[in-house]
């Protein structure tokens, strides 16, 4: 009788400190592992009873999926022993994850689906748009993962630039989530490691022009005269905090609550990278929290607002709708204040973030100080916009000529 172990694999931790979570069945001392496709901090695991620990935002929902794909393996291992056959990880894989064979768009759309049961709608719905291109550049024709060559990368790469007219950064987009779906199917053994077309094939990208706000611009922005109270007050200010606060992305921005704030400090953690974040809030931003701050505090209400305090926001999707619409919304009032303020650069909200690393490192802040406050992983980010700094320092010697 085969012995079944969920567990999280500490030694393969991702650029988020996350350990993937894999099914370890051991039978007649020959050990097979298979990945349940989900990543969990270590300190969200309870390794005595091997699952997700209550206090993670997504224990019912993991655990569920977990015990549904144990129940499925051990019942499927109870089937083959009865029938007097040895359990094998192809069997295994098959009853865990069902029989997707080689089929390309069949481990896509399951994939696609993984993501939207793991609560993850952004990056559910980015992979949903790129497999949905897919379908539509093959037709009725099928697609096997043999059939991804080098070749076959080439001539999507030419559809899509020349009948859906993506850019170069459009396509890179597109086929990292297509290199995901190979390395995953390569992980499992779907795919053979010699097959994977990327090993031979370069993604390219191409320099974006960096938007951000100079003093002048951001000092315009702020004393822009708006209707008190207005969404486009609201708005406005949500940028120039950020703008000053860290570079604060806007899906954060929305959630921070009172309990958020200790009176110098922003405490709370990423969406994005769920990493943890805690800035200083400058003189600008203090004024800013003080225009919002009620007579009697809820620990519990949003700071800004914009989500409401009476919802309940804990379904993944509902929340980021909910962000995704305020967002659309923010960006439509800015494109109208930069009009306002004569600034002719293109307005949205991520310029702020961009503002806050160009100022930070033009008074001088250190490159790591700024990367750690950004929330960066990799200091390369970091120095795009150490670039644009030394970038204005060459025009400004120019001058000198």
């Amino acid at each position: 009788m085969p012995t079944f172990k969920v567990f999280p694999n500490e030694k393969k931790l991702n650029k988020k400190g996350e350990a993937p979570i894999y099914l370890r069945i051991i039978q007649d001392r020959k050990a097979t592992h298979i990945s349940l496709r989900y990543h969990i901090l270590l300190k969200d695991w309870d390794f005595e009873n091997s699952r997700v620990k209550k206090s993670h935002s997504n224990s019912i929902r993991m655990n569920n999926f977990i015990a549904q794909k144990l129940a499925g393996v051990q019942g499927h291992s109870l089937e083959v022993e009865g029938k007097e056959k040895s359990v094998n990880s192809k069997t295994i894989k098959k009853a865990v994850f069902g029989d997707v064979s080689q089929s390309f768009l069949k481990y896509a759309d399951r994939y696609v689906a993984d993501l939207k049961h793991k609560a993850k709608p952004g990056t559910h719905d980015k992979a949903s748009a790129v497999i949905s291109k897919i379908k539509t550049y093959l037709g009725t024709n099928k697609l096997l993962f043999e059939d991804i060559t080098v070749n076959w990368l080439k001539n999507y790469d030419m559809y899509l630039r020349t009948q859906l007219h993506n850019t170069t950064n459009t396509l890179h987009g597109n086929y990292k989530i297509i290199r995901r779906l190979i390395n995953e199917a390569v992980n499992e053994e779907i795919l053979p490691i010699e097959k994977n077309p990327f090993l031979r094939y370069k993604m390219k990208t191409e320099k974006t022009n960096i938007e951000y706000m100079t003093d002048e611009e951001l000092a315009k922005i702020e004393n822009l005269e708006l209707p008190k109270s207005s969404k486009r007050d609201i708005h406005r200010d949500m940028y120039v905090f950020a703008a000053y606060t860290g570079g604060i992305r806007i899906s954060d921005i929305l959630q921070l609550k009172w309990k958020n704030f200790n009176g110098t400090h922003i405490i709370t953690q990423m969406q994005k990278t769920g990493n943890p974040l805690s800035v200083k809030v400058p003189s600008t931003g203090l004024t800013i929290l003080e225009k919002y701050k009620p007579d009697e505090i809820n620990s519990e209400d949003f700071i800004l607002p914009i989500l409401r305090n009476e919802f309940d926001y804990s379904d993944p999707h509902f929340l980021f709708k909910a962000i995704s619409s305020a967002t659309a919304y923010t960006n439509k009032d800015l494109k109208e204040i930069a009009k306002k303020a004569e600034i002719k650069k293109r307005l949205h909200f991520h310029t702020s973030r961009h503002t806050f690393a160009t100022r930070a490192l033009r008074k001088g802040m250190r490159m790591e100080y700024t990367s750690k406050i950004l929330g960066h992983s990799n200091l390369k980010t970091t120095q795009i916009y150490a670039k644009v700094v030394n970038e204005e320092l060459d025009k400004a010697m120019d001058l000198m000529n």
